[in-house]
């Protein structure tokens, strides 16, 4: 194995190979899944040569050379795990992609129950720059919470929580629509921590229906249908990243820009039916949280597929009594006629 120049990281080269993020490659190492030039290495300050070194992962020989790399900007529906591989056997957002055949993966994460942009690839230098905390990548969700958010909800949203002795804290939250039972807030985030804005949100005592990533930096998933997916080119998403070539931030560069206005909450003055309507904060939409959620959701399935059935049964019956009364006015015709007849 040679240390000379120009030599690169093992993580590097194999996120540069497109078999994961610099990040997971590193995992990789340390559970003994590399090999390089015949021998297992558990060092993660290993250097290798590019096209003179053999590097190993997981059985399968990787090289630089020969991988095309490939960009995909991904609209997820929920109801997909983001891996590649799932162990419960789960739908992945791979199952999306069954076109492509080259190995890509998905840059960050969106959780089970989250939808919207995804962004994968084989390029680890690209991934590591998206998800790594130094690069200050904005990204923007839409969420919709259970009951209406009012302007003390909504500072106390904007002001941050601590979660586990962890500081999480939004760049901007807003209210951008309100509905009968609930809220569309738009969050904005850099440092993109695990479940970051669903943690904020339980922490502050509301509970989420739906949450969407719509845009990281510039980058939107606009005019891409749900489950669908487009293909992009790395200066495409690096512009629209607001990155140049060799990794640096441009300044200034261009932000997703929302059409959907601000509601404004300050000195609003409710109508009666509005006050009457339950804040985020009510304890009755705990139900609907992730871990009493499929309870929730069995409940209410149950609740209409007995509503239905009750349905159903009615139809049945006015369908029979509307029949029974037409062979009735039959009856009552055909008996008038014969009487008519023996009258004659």
């Amino acid at each position: 194995m040679s240390n000379k120049a120009p030599s690169v990281r093992l993580q590097k080269y194999i996120a540069d190979c497109g078999v994961t993020s610099r990040r997971k490659a590193e995992t990789l190492i340390e559970e003994g899944r590399v090999e390089v030039n015949g021998e297992v290495v558990l060092e993660l300050g290993t250097k290798v040569i590019p096209g003179t070194d053999t590097v190993y992962v997981d059985g399968t020989l990787i090289d630089l050379q020969s991988v095309q790399k490939h960009y995909v900007l991904l609209n997820k529906p929920r109801g997909y795990v983001t891996t590649v591989h799932d162990p419960q056997g789960r739908r992945t957002v791979m199952d999306l992609i069954k076109e492509i055949s080259d190995r890509i993966y998905p840059v960050g994460r969106l959780d089970y129950y989250s939808e919207g942009l995804l962004l994968l690839t084989n390029d680890g230098e690209l991934a590591n720059l998206v998800i790594h905390p130094s690069s200050d990548i904005h990204k923007v969700y839409e969420v919709k919470v259970f009951g209406r958010v009012n302007e003390k909800i909504l500072k106390t949203l904007k002001k941050g929580v601590v979660d586990k002795g962890e500081e999480l804290r939004p760049k901007s939250v807003r209210v951008i629509k309100e509905l009968g039972q609930k809220t569309w807030l738009e969050f904005r985030l850099t440092e993109g921590k695990n479940r970051e804005i669903r943690r904020i949100c339980e922490a502050c005592g509301l509970t989420i229906d739906k949450l969407k990533r719509v845009a990281i930096e510039d980058l939107s998933i606009d005019g891409i249908g749900m489950g669908k997916y487009a293909y992009m080119t790395k200066k495409q998403i690096l512009s629209k990243l607001g990155i140049n070539e060799h990794g640096k931030r441009i300044k200034p560069h261009a932000q997703y820009k929302s059409l959907k206005k601000s509601v404004k909450l300050s000195g609003r003055k409710f109508h009666k039916h509005e006050v009457e309507k339950a804040k985020a904060t009510d304890e009755k939409f705990l139900r609907y949280r992730r871990d009493q959620y499929q309870e929730t959701m069995k409940i209410h399935k149950e609740v209409e597929e007995k509503r239905r059935e009750k349905a159903k049964e009615k139809d049945k019956a006015e369908k029979l009594e509307a029949n029974r009364l037409r062979l009735e006015r039959i009856k009552k015709i055909r008996d008038k006629r014969n009487k008519k007849k023996t009258d004659q």
